[in-house]
């Protein structure tokens, strides 16, 4: 609403699905580091079986529990540094700077404090 642009929707989309194909890439990117940390052979014939994410125990061995905890935060965090470099670049038109990336975040949480609120007639 800021950048005064005509066709929101196809941006709100974008980023959607940028978002979500940022976070799968990096949940991939997870078990695949998990893995070769548990001495699998991820070479070219390696096959993930999706079924088998449950069995990898990532607080044994190499990172102790930190590791769970960065596997955890890792996708989500670069899903909304993906949308915030869309956002500052091609929305806003704006250098990336730590304070354009970030910027509106304050207010977003704000407007959700709000909408909790009722208003009393």
């Amino acid at each position: 609403m800021r950048a005064k642009k005509d066709n929101v929707l196809m941006w709100v989309s974008i980023c959607a699905v940028v978002f979500l194909v940022v976070q799968v890439l990096f949940y991939n990117v997870n078990i695949m580091i998990i893995d070769a940390l548990d001495g699998k052979n991820v070479g070219g014939d390696y096959d993930r079986e999706l079924t088998s994410v449950g069995d990898r125990k990532t607080q044994e061995g190499a990172g102790g529990w930190i590791m769970p905890v960065i596997f955890e935060l890792l996708p989500p965090i670069a899903g909304f540094l993906a949308v915030s470099v869309i956002r500052s670049l091609f929305i806003l038109k704006e250098a990336l700077t730590p304070a354009n990336l970030f910027a509106g975040v304050k207010e977003m949480f704000e407007s959700i404090k709000n909408s909790f609120k009722t208003s009393s007639n």
